[in-house]
């Protein structure tokens, strides 16, 4: 169903009062998301396209490392997290049910995956080995912002690598780098990978995926060769500061915002050895499992592409994950030639395989094309009086709003997919 007389798309004039980042006052006026409460956000029909656009690239790419998708639990015992020590942990959900059992809301899956691990990994014939899931996340945010940039419910595929020693562990990282680097290529997002802090994760290292843009949370540091989290770098011996800031091997260190859309770590027997997730070697000797653990999130990975591609009339998507390849504009009332060759169109487009939202609305011109502007769907088509007189649908490109060719009106339908289909597919 891709007719906006029948399709849920609840755009607005004007923004959240309380909303400061573009993509949280774009994706509410763009009818994508709307808020239940604090931190919580539900996705609306266009938005959700979006984020499972993100997910399948996600998906794929970890799938072509190996990777076997699970599913594991949101609600859990509390007593795998009471081993690994993280049970204290003031964002953490906690909760009783009626008989007085201890449950946690999981913010993380190591407790979980390691637990399984724990049961099924025996031998050193069992690994290597790479879980990964998509799963909702529960999070106490203390104070949740920037739409679905900081919330306190989200989904987020993490993968889990398991393996008998360090440089098993080395080889699964370099796989993950290898599989994220492809992401974030494929969603068309501006981004660097940077060094960071283990934080409350642990391990022996970690890396960040960040999305620069100004209404990022973190800052990264950044010279020629050189990309850090601000404070991995201010504790670099590398890192000199001078008179005019810091410097880097010479090269002077410039910081820019950023979001932090995934992250990598290298848990090492972080967690296999308090939740005994151990094997036999080939000799019989039992060892601890070597872990990795790597997140990426779906929503911030749209909310980026948001922030680093609006313009002052909307959002423009990367066509890796823009709702609909193809916006198309009727113009004309019921009964006219103009409404009758946008039907057909419409027809031939969605038979030729090609994603299409039509507007049929009885509207005006002018709120039809705010609407495509702000949706920001790559191309925009509009059939009405000038096209049919023209014989040439017009053709709008989103980014940068540059007119393009006119296509072949009332031709043969093939002809007319393969164009749009051509043009669309050389777009960023």
């Amino acid at each position: 169903m891709t007719r906006l007389s029948e399709y849920l798309l609840p755009t607005e004039k004007q923004p959240p009062a309380d909303a400061e980042a573009i993509s949280h006052k774009l994706m509410v006026r763009a009818g994508l998301i709307r808020q239940m409460g604090a931190g919580m956000w539900s996705w609306l029909p266009a938005g959700w396209r979006v984020h499972q656009r993100a997910v399948a690239i996600i998906r794929e790419e970890i799938d072509a490392i190996g990777g076997q998708e699970m599913l594991m639990p949101v609600l859990q015992p509390s007593e795998p997290w009471r081993r690994s020590g993280r049970l204290d942990i003031d964002e953490l959900f906690k909760l009783t049910d009626r008989k007085g059992s201890e449950l946690v809301l999981a913010m993380t899956h190591e407790e979980a995956v390691t637990f399984h691990a724990a049961q099924v990994v025996q031998s050193y014939r069992d690994l290597p080995l790479i879980l990964y899931h998509f799963q909702i996340k529960e999070r106490d945010e203390p104070r949740p912002r920037a739409g679905v940039l900081r919330t306190r419910e989200f989904l987020m595929k993490d993968s889990y690598s398991f393996d008998r020693d360090q440089a098993g562990l080395e080889e699964r990282y370099e796989l993950h780098v290898g599989a994220y680097d492809r992401i974030m290529e494929r969603t068309g997002l501006r981004f660097y990978r940077v060094e960071s802090d283990v934080g409350m994760m642990g391990g022996l290292g970690a890396h960040e995926y960040m999305a620069p843009c100004p209404a990022g949370e973190d800052q990264i540091a950044l010279a020629p060769g050189y990309a850090a989290n601000v404070e991995v770098a201010l504790r670099s011996p590398d890192v000199q500061k001078t008179a005019d800031g810091y410097t880097v091997g010479a090269q002077k260190l410039s910081i820019e915002p950023a979001i932090e859309v995934g992250n990598i770590f290298k848990l090492g027997t972080r967690y296999s050895e308090p939740l005994g997730a151990t094997y036999l070697d080939e000799s019989g000797r039992e060892l601890p499992v070597w872990m990795g653990s790597y997140g990426i999130g779906p929503a911030r990975i749209v909310a980026a592409a948001v922030e680093q591609f609006a313009d002052e009339h909307g959002i423009s998507w990367p066509r890796a994950l823009a709702p609909f390849a193809v916006h198309l504009v009727a113009i004309g009332k019921p009964g006219t030639p103009e409404l009758a060759a946008a039907e057909q169109v419409y027809d031939t487009l969605r038979d030729g395989g090609v994603e299409v939202l039509y507007d049929d609305r009885e509207l005006g011109p002018g709120e039809k094309f705010a609407d495509a502007e702000l949706l920001g769907c790559p191309l925009r088509l509009t059939v009405g009086r000038r096209a049919v007189e023209s014989g040439e649908v017009e053709v709008q490109v989103r980014r940068g709003r540059a007119a393009g060719t006119g296509l072949p009106l009332g031709g043969e339908p093939a002809e007319l997919v393969r164009i749009v289909d051509e043009l669309w597919r050389s777009l960023p």
